[in-house]
């Protein structure tokens, strides 16, 4: 009747566990300076949109790291993930957040700087 007994899939009620993005193919092939300006961008522009910066920024934040720390940032915001592959997640008060595949992976038709 302990936390020792607790199914470690419910974790803080959330429940979902983030997961790599499927692969994806940009519509032209771009390079990766070309990818991360679109991603700065996106995340220069995101609080404007809606949602509180520091949800953002904890999302950018996790999009940028690996999946464990990303998992740790996650659950540490309060974001609740509806989609596992951080494409759509809500904060605590049921604001919205829509990220791009671009800023969660790299294209599979992605052409490498130099």
């Amino acid at each position: 009747m302990g936390c020792a007994l607790s199914s470690p899939d419910k974790g803080d009620g959330n429940g979902k566990k983030i997961r790599k993005p499927k692969s994806w193919k940009h519509p032209q092939q771009i390079t990766k300076t070309q990818l991360m300006q679109m991603r700065d961008e996106f995340w220069d522009t995101a609080p404007h949109y809606g949602g509180r910066k520091e949800i953002w920024d904890a999302l950018r934040a996790a999009a940028e790291t690996d999946l464990t720390l990303a998992q740790a940032i996650v659950d540490s915001a309060g974001i609740i993930i509806q989609s596992a592959d951080l494409t759509i997640c809500y904060d605590e008060r049921g604001a919205k957040y829509e990220l791009p595949k671009y800023v969660l992976s790299e294209p599979t038709n992605l052409i490498r700087d130099g």
